[in-house]
């Protein structure tokens, strides 16, 4: 009988003593070459996410600066509009007995048709005119320049109102209110700050937008009326006796953002006029490299020719 004997091999799970220091080591770092690798790779990842950042923050400042500028623009034309939509008007007369024996009996006889009219009084554009509740003249309605307007109207107490001891109901662009005297609102452009201010029926004046590039004003008059043709026609400026014929005044607002842009060469806009070209990557101190918004409104006033 043959018996083989099969050796097994020896694991040894630890070493100790002197044979433990001559055991191989397992354990690799990376080299010079991969460290340098990895640390390229990791900064073209932080320049690629902070270029991506840069690109959005820029598109979101300009996004939010357009925004801004509408609202801005919305807001004037709204304290404008308010005010150019009283311009003139004064408190319909409506008591028969107050009526001047001296005038003519085809306009009391209108007047007497106007009783019929609620208590309110509302606002309208004729009175009586006696020593003590005058016409007014048509320069208290509108007046201004090409750069300027001056609006104004008479307020009335109202009995109807929620408080009576102060009775009026409208006010000017201050929210000042004067009650039966003329109440006015001054709207003019202050360059040096670059702020459309108002004033009121007494200094100092209040900004109403900031960053105004440009603030002009155009005055609709009617000519040719004795032609029996009449037409509207566009006036920088009016005569001071026919403000009277004035019926519509045109606003044009320039403004300009806060957020730098890149601009392309050769990026420009048209100014108030409609002709000047303004080429903005000339523009200077805090216009420069901002973006520009031009606005124009007309508004028809519906006092003029009655007054």
């Amino acid at each position: 009988m043959i018996s083989k004997t099969i050796a097994a091999p020896a694991f040894h799970t630890r070493l100790e003593g002197a044979n433990a220091f001559n055991a191989p080591l397992r354990q690799r770092g990376v080299t010079l070459l991969e460290l340098m690798v990895g640390l390229t790779i990791g900064l073209l990842t932080i320049a690629v996410a902070m270029g991506a950042l840069m690109v959005s923050r820029g598109v979101s400042g300009t996004v939010s600066d357009a925004s801004d500028l509408q609202q801005q623009a919305a807001y004037v034309y709204r304290v404008i509009g308010q005010q150019l939509r009283q311009a003139g008007s004064v408190k319909l007369e409506l008591d028969a007995k107050n009526q001047d024996p001296n005038r003519d009996a085809t306009l009391a006889q209108t007047l007497d048709r106007y009783k019929v009219i609620d208590a309110a009084a509302p606002v309208a554009f004729e009175t009586n005119a006696t020593a003590t509740n005058p016409v007014p003249a048509a320069t208290d309605a509108l007046n201004g320049t090409a750069t300027s307007v001056v609006i104004g109207f008479r307020n009335y107490k109202e009995p109807s109102f929620a408080e009576p001891a102060k009775g009026m109901r409208f006010s000017n662009c201050l929210g000042e209110n004067k009650g039966n005297a003329l109440v006015t609102s001054n709207f003019t452009l202050n360059a040096v700050n670059s702020e459309l201010r108002c004033i009121g029926d007494n200094p100092p004046a209040q900004p109403v937008a900031r960053n105004v590039a440009n603030f002009q004003v155009r005055y609709l008059v009617q000519t040719g009326a004795a032609t029996g043709i009449p037409q509207l026609q566009y006036f920088n400026t009016v005569p001071a006796t026919d403000w009277g014929r004035v019926q519509g005044v045109e606003v044009c607002l320039v403004l300009y953002g806060s957020e730098p842009i890149d601009l392309p060469p050769g990026t420009s806009y048209t100014d108030c006029d409609g002709i000047t070209t303004v080429d903005m990557t000339a523009l200077t101190g805090t216009r420069a490299r901002r973006m520009h918004m031009v606005f124009r409104n007309v508004y028809q006033l519906r006092s003029q020719g009655l007054i």
